[in-house]
């Protein structure tokens, strides 16, 4: 079929997709053809399985293979147009949906430092359950779908909430949605249109960076630093772009863990009062920050600011509530927008995670949390570097920390070696916008315990840097 050559610059999977790409664009391999299986190719060419998922799912991105559950793969039939658009186009849809797709379905990786979750120990388990009980006892309308804008008890338990955060608000001003995800998609949907210039973080959220591309956004990054954004930059690519709107995480953000400060906090702000921006401030991880910091809303008052938050991160992934936060105008936009895409939203889930809230152990769980966290932190840092990592921030709370290691180029291929010991690793370039290789690993410090990640990571790293 066609040699790899594993001492080639080239990595591994790129010999993969451009060797089955010249097979198919010299009629080696026709329409319809059935390309080997994952495991008979890796063990054909002496590769990790990983690595051939990792090609042929680019092909698959490219329109190169078509993947037929419980088949395989074929070779999919391609036309001038299928052609030029494969490659010239952004190769997106790999990266981004390898990271939506595969980090969920290798849940059963028993390591798990590169997730996005907490383990299931460290959540509100018990308040869960004794919500759950509480609800079954009462007679609930299981016949109608609910209010538009979500349970209003919950809507009025944000609202106080976000009052104790000194955002200002009335109830109608918040809408509770299908997670956090569902807020960012129904916000992004709001204010993007297809060639609209788009500020994001950078490094950011790879469902978002994904949602935008779909709406046909330019992505302009904004570089992050320990303490905020490169303000210098954002002016510039302001000025450049003219972007009508900026999607940001200033509290412990995702994957770098850092926090902008108040001085950060008011420029951006006053850049986007001068310029006309739109800010979407996704704040998703305030429950787990054991400071009482300001927040973009709260500084502006949801004049220019959508506040994002959920309770996914600490009472329960599964219950998938999350909420919007906006200047009434906009937030019965997107009120409309969850109609029109999937009516209301669970009503049912959403009494649940008020009966959790409304436990009187909610806040002492929360107070717990946020100690385990800054503990495992505190051990997480120190551990990656005495094994040479360097830390791009240590914001001593939340659950995440972005680290590299001078003898690392490509996280990529330390994530798949991590995968055969069954370890699920976070590598960089999912984060970025170009998703070109990168050095940096996010860890969840929550999964950072057991020995067998450090002794992978002690091999991988002995004797080069550090």
């Amino acid at each position: 079929m066609f040699a790899l050559d594993p001492q080639s610059p080239t990595p591994l999977v790129q010999q993969i997709v451009d060797g089955f790409r010249e097979l198919i664009r010299a009629g080696v391999l026709r329409p319809g053809a059935k390309a080997p299986s994952i495991r008979q190719f890796a063990h054909a060419h002496g590769v990790s399985v990983y690595t051939v998922v990792d090609a042929y799912d680019r092909l698959v991105a490219l329109g190169y293979f078509v993947s037929r559950p419980h088949s395989g793969f074929f070779v999919r039939s391609r036309d001038v147009r299928t052609e030029t658009a494969a490659e010239a186009g952004p190769q997106f849809h790999f990266d981004s949906m390898w990271y939506l797709r595969r980090v969920f379905e290798n849940r059963n990786l028993r390591l798990k430092p590169g997730c996005g979750w907490l383990p299931h120990d460290w959540l509100f388990g018990d308040g869960v359950r004794r919500s759950l009980r509480a609800l079954a006892a009462q007679e609930v309308d299981l016949g109608g779908y609910g209010e538009p804008k979500g349970y209003t008890p919950l809507r009025q338990l944000v609202r106080d909430l976000l009052a104790e955060q000194e955002i200002a608000l009335t109830c109608d001003q918040v809408l509770l949605t299908h997670g956090s995800s569902q807020a960012m998609d129904l916000v992004a949907r709001r204010l993007v249109r297809p060639g609209d210039a788009v500020l994001v973080d950078e490094p950011g959220y790879p469902n978002l960076l994904f949602s935008l591309r779909f709406l046909g956004a330019r992505l302009i990054g904004v570089p992050r630093t320990p303490w905020g954004w490169d303000l210098a930059t954002l002016e510039a690519r302001i000025a450049e772009h003219a972007p009508k709107v900026l999607f940001t995480q200033p509290r412990l953000h995702s994957p770098t863990g850092s926090v902008a400060n108040l001085a950060q906090l008011h420029r951006l702000l006053q850049l986007a009062e001068r310029h006309g921006l739109r800010i979407v401030e996704n704040d998703i991880y305030a429950d787990l920050d054991p400071e009482p910091r300001p927040s973009l809303a709260s500084l502006d008052q949801l004049q220019r600011v959508v506040h994002i938050g959920s309770f996914s991160k600490t009472v329960s992934p599964n219950l998938r509530v999350g909420f919007v936060a906006a200047h009434p105008e906009v937030l019965e936009d997107l009120a409309q927008l969850k109609m029109i895409s999937g009516l209301t939203s669970s009503e049912f889930a959403e009494r649940l995670t008020f009966g959790a809230l409304t436990d009187g152990r909610w806040r002492k769980h929360l107070r717990g949390l946020r100690q385990r966290l800054a503990g495992a932190q505190q051990a997480t840092a120190e551990r990656l570097q005495r094994l040479g990592f360097e830390l791009f921030a240590q914001p001593g709370a939340g659950m995440f920390l972005w680290a590299r290691h001078p003898a690392i180029d490509n996280a990529s291929t330390l994530a798949y070696q991590a995968a055969e010991h069954d370890i699920l690793l976070g590598p960089g370039h999912l984060f970025g916008l170009d998703l070109a290789p990168s050095p940096w690993l996010r860890f969840n410090v929550a999964f950072c315990d057991d020995e067998a990640l450090w002794g992978f990571l002690a091999s991988a790293t002995a004797g080069r840097g550090g």
